[in-house]
């Protein structure tokens, strides 16, 4: 064949390779293979069969903000490992930064080449060329695809750039499919998850939500106790869900099938504690107009749960004592014995060993409730716990209350580093505001965080000094959307005795000026009336 000849076969021949490349990369896509192993494909046919070598598709670095070599042909793992670029940086950074092909001849002669990735010495002698090409999804670059040619070679210099326009456009249409793949994928996964937390939801142990090894401890305990009768003393801070492991206690021991009586002790006010739990006869006292049976006697059978144990006035400790060692109650006002066949569970979150070692609880009262304590975690060390019990939270809510707010993953694991130092009852207050103050239906972190900001719970430090005693119940309404949890010094005797006078005397309203419960109040003043 003459040069003529051969000259007008070249371009022919060239067509049917190009032809042959692109096939096999529609093939590779009609197989469905991931991005990475078609990326590498392409790239390996672009050397084999036109020639352009060490190929390289440049992306945004998910680890950083530059950009880096995410696929390549032909280069080493520490050869692409070099290949990092920021925008406007070298012939690469520049080609993502202006979205434009920049063609280099001699890669000797041009300053702007870094040569970063492929040192000059393992390229060939003579001069070679690089190509770099920008990668656009949606109008915009997001990345390049680039790689070495001999400048003296009989293809043209035209048909490469096709080739490689081509090979581009490809990228970017399977990026913009992969991403649509991996969102989809992603929302089909939070869809899963979801389902799988409601499942566990449902399937919660006696109501108590969660897997947390924690957690497990602590029901592994009720378990261990719930057939045998022995008292159970709860322990661990306010707002662990102290009420539930009681019930749960109860349903699973022999008891269920009978009564369970839950007395909370500090919300009794002292003149009705008697009454209240042991009963009273007709004529008792003004206003007994017939007789009643106690909370002791109504549990009788099955369970009965004193929530706050430790706010017990110190004469009722004696009478207890005596109605669990024995088994029987004399109501107020009466003279007769009345058997009662009661399990009790008690709770608090209290130091009852102090309280005894300072005179203000019985000793031998304290040693009965104690016979097995069950510690209760905090919600801080439960954190894999949260995203359930948020939406154990959120269902309620929405359903109370007839709305359909939703939030996203993010906003969950968000809320799960949360410290919710109130633990449980924190997070279900704070759900059910969230809820109630949402104006969209699905809320991701920025929408969650304006809330979080403003239902922080003041530190000790910050209720003790921050403000002066009439600013701090201002203080506290303002940010309290759950009971503020103080120390039990956080106030002293001439801050609650002024409190008590301006109130007129009323512990209740005298509480409300120091941002306190009446509980709270109540068990600062008999503390410091009877510190020495």
């Amino acid at each position: 064949m003459d040069g003529h000849a051969l000259k007008q076969a070249l371009p022919a021949h060239w067509r049917t390779q190009e032809m042959f490349l692109i096939q096999e990369v529609m093939n590779l896509i009609g197989k469905g293979l991931g991005l990475d192993q078609i990326a590498r494909e392409m790239l390996h046919l672009l050397s084999e069969i036109v020639g352009l070598n060490r190929g390289r598709i440049v992306l945004k670095d998910p680890g950083g903000e530059g950009y880096r070599i995410a696929y390549s042909y032909g280069l080493t793992r520490e050869e692409a490992a070099r290949g990092r670029y920021a925008p406007g940086e070298g012939i690469t950074g520049r080609v993502i930064q202006d979205g434009h092909l920049i063609i280099v001849q001699d890669i000797d002669k041009d300053p702007i080449f870094l040569g970063r990735a492929v040192a000059r010495a393992q390229l060939p002698r003579g001069a070679v060329s690089f190509l770099a090409l920008p990668i656009r999804v949606e109008h915009k670059t997001v990345g390049a695809i680039a790689c070495h040619r001999i400048r003296h070679r009989e293809r043209a210099l035209s048909d490469d750039l096709t080739i490689l326009r081509i090979i581009a456009t490809m990228v970017s249409q399977l990026l913009t499919l992969n991403e649509r793949v991996e969102r989809k994928t992603r929302a089909l996964e939070e869809h899963n998850d979801m389902l799988a937390r409601e499942l566990r939801i449902k399937r919660a142990r006696y109501g108590i939500i969660g897997t947390s090894p924690a957690l497990l401890r602590a029901l592994v305990q009720v378990e261990k106790v719930a057939d045998a009768t022995a008292s159970v003393l709860l322990l661990g801070e306010s707002g662990t869900g102290k009420e539930l492991f009681a019930r749960a206690l109860h349903l699973a021991g022999p008891r269920r099938d009978k009564p369970f009586i839950k007395v909370n002790c500090a919300a009794i006010p002292d003149s009705l504690f008697e009454s209240e739990l042991f009963g009273h006869e007709r004529g008792a006292f003004t206003g007994a107009v017939e007789a009643r049976a106690g909370w002791f006697e109504q549990a009788s059978g099955g369970t009965i749960f004193l929530d706050e144990i430790g706010e017990m006035p110190a004469i009722l400790q004696t009478k207890l004592l005596r109605t669990l060692q024995e088994g029987t109650v004399v109501r107020l006002g009466g003279k007769r014995e009345i058997r009662v066949d009661m399990r009790l569970v008690a709770a608090t979150n209290r130091d009852l060993a102090a309280e005894v070692a300072h005179g203000r609880f019985r000793e031998d009262l304290f040693y009965r409730l104690n016979v097995v304590p069950i510690t209760l975690p905090p919600l801080a060390d439960r954190r894999s716990d949260i995203p359930d019990l948020v939406l154990h939270f959120l269902t309620q809510a929405n359903q109370g209350n007839q709305r359909n707010v939703h939030l996203t993953q993010a906003a969950v694991a968000h809320l799960a580093r949360q410290p919710w130092p109130g633990n449980i009852r924190q997070l279900a207050n704070f759900i059910e505001r969230l809820v109630l103050l949402a104006s969209e239906g699905v809320l991701d972190v920025e929408d969650v965080q304006p809330m979080l900001e403003g239902a922080q719970v003041m530190t000790p430090t910050f209720a003790a000094t921050s403000y002066p005693a009439p600013d701090r119940a201002a203080a506290l309404r303002a940010l309290a959307t759950v009971r503020p949890y103080m120390p039990a010094d956080s106030h002293g005797h001439a801050e609650l005795r002024m409190a008590l006078t301006q109130a007129g005397g009323n512990k209740t309203r005298a509480a409300q000026r120091l941002g306190l419960t009446e509980r709270q109040f109540s068990y600062r003043w008999r503390k410091l009336q009877a510190a020495p």
